[in-house]
């Protein structure tokens, strides 16, 4: 579920749409949790498409460190990449506002830990040299995005979080303490899908 103070916009023909802040959303706030209404699929299914369908469906999906297709039910599925994205996500199946963003600004994300299947290029970016995002990106950037991710962590309990009742309640406790400052936060490399462990247990 996206955070309620968002909504979609046309931006051009090249990108084509995103999701933009309609009020303030500050540093620390949750701007996206997996709910109950987000639609899971198994890659046997998702092979066993027209590749046409199959097409479709990739990509509005990312996978969780199961593999599992996931697609958001709401205009979630729409947020554009950014090598600066103003969201950063986390170990607990929700996402942060990295930075204040205020009112028109767009929400973006890092693809890097969404477990693409194949490279996804990116328009130039003017404070990144990278153009395309590779499937094991989190491997290499996962200290940045810890550290991201701890920095808005620490506005968490002073901000309105009005998606917070959506969280996960295995992550109940962890968070409290995180947000308490009582534990570290677990690293975003807890989302990630090990392919090559995949192969093996199928081999």
């Amino acid at each position: 579920m996206i955070h309620p103070h968002t909504e979609l916009r046309y931006i051009n023909k090249l990108i084509g749409y995103g999701v933009f802040a309609t009020k303030f959303i500050p540093k620390g706030t949750i701007t996206w949790v997996l709910d109950d209404l987000d639609q899971r699929f198994e890659s046997s299914y998702i092979w066993s498409l027209n590749p046409i369908l199959r097409e479709k469906l990739i990509k509005y999906c990312y996978r969780d460190n199961q593999g599992t297709y996931i697609l958001c039910w709401d205009i979630a599925k729409f947020v554009n990449h950014s090598f600066n994205s103003s969201c950063i996500g986390t170990a607990y199946k929700f996402e942060l506002a990295a930075r204040d963003i205020h009112p028109g600004e767009e929400l973006t994300d890092d693809y890097g830990y969404l477990n693409l299947d194949k490279p996804f290029y990116c328009l130039h970016e003017p404070n990144s040299s990278r153009t395309k995002v590779m499937p094991d990106d989190i491997l290499d950037n996962y200290p940045e995005l810890d550290r991201k991710a701890s920095e808005a962590m620490k506005y968490f309990n002073q901000v309105e979080q009005p998606l917070k009742k959506f969280i996960d309640n295995k992550f109940t406790d962890k968070i409290n303490a995180v947000a308490e400052g009582k534990e570290l936060m677990d690293s975003i490399l807890n989302v990630y899908y090990d392919r090559s462990k995949k192969l093996k247990l199928v081999s």
